[in-house]
């Protein structure tokens, strides 16, 4: 993982996944320095990542006092069983719905979890993070969060792209790609991770696209993008979009058996 710093408060723990035919898809995590600090989200649950040690070149893991779980899936969740055991103090901070999907894979302590939903907020000492539902999820309990105090929005998988290249996806910055690059990936990722945007009602998609307008953040960070500073309004632009673009429709079984043909027995392409 690669960890940098956006403003004064914030660390990104960067990490991605290789995705074929659809680029390095960024993962990040990140730390919140408020007086009470807090996680968001816990890397990727692939056996050669280890989240802890990361974040340990970022803080004493055991000064954790919360771990803000944007949605339970599996890119979010890498190093949370292990973080609630090196942090005694840190309490996970999701919804019902968010606590009832870990308990399919190991549920989670239930006197270390704090449930938060959209509309309220988390007194982290010096600042009350505001939640809310971004326009963009692919998982029923997402909240993301806005910091008013840095004007940080955490949008979870809302805005995500997948960039070209590997090091763009762990430490680059959103800004890195020509607009038309990061507007044409922006919307290849909501027709991936959302495609319910596009059979939905555009005018009550636009009022939870409009939170987010409303909010102004200087800056975005979402699990699966690079930072954005202060591009949120071209972003915004885009999402609107969403529901307009082309679906994805993925490899079917002929394209994967071409796939495989491809490769000698030693996993290089012929």
């Amino acid at each position: 993982m690669e960890t940098h710093k956006v403003g004064s408060d914030v660390t990104v723990l960067g990490d991605s996944l290789d995705v074929p035919g659809i680029g390095h898809i960024p993962v990040n995590a990140f730390v919140l320095t408020a007086r009470e600090p807090v996680v968001v989200d816990t890397g990727l649950s692939v056996a050669d990542r280890d989240f802890l040690a990361a974040l340990g070149g970022v803080m004493d893991p055991a000064d954790v006092r919360w771990i803000w779980l944007t949605h339970p899936d599996r890119d979010h969740t890498g190093g949370l069983f292990e973080l609630l055991a090196a942090a005694p103090r840190a309490r996970v901070v999701t919804t019902f719905v968010g606590a009832g999907i870990m308990t399919t894979e190991r549920p989670l302590p239930m006197d270390r979890v704090y449930f938060l939903n959209p509309g309220q907020g988390l007194d982290v000492g010096d600042r009350v993070l505001a939640a809310f539902r971004p326009p963009l999820f692919d998982n029923p309990a997402t909240v993301g969060f806005y910091d008013e105090r840095t004007r940080i929005c955490f949008s979870s998988d809302c805005f995500g792209a997948p960039m070209p290249t590997e090091e763009l996806a762990r430490s680059g910055h959103a800004n890195d790609l020509k607009p038309e690059e990061l507007r044409a990936a922006q919307l290849l990722w909501a027709t991936v991770d959302s495609p319910w945007v596009q059979i939905v009602d555009p005018v009550r998609y636009g009022v939870w696209v409009d939170l987010v307008r409303g909010m102004n953040p200087e800056i975005v960070l979402s699990t699966h993008l690079p930072p954005a500073v202060r591009m949120t309004g071209r972003m915004i632009e885009t999402i609107t979009m969403a529901p307009d673009a082309d679906p994805f429709v993925g490899p079917d079984q002929a394209a994967l058996e071409r796939l495989l043909a491809s490769f000698e027995p030693g996993g290089l392409p012929a």
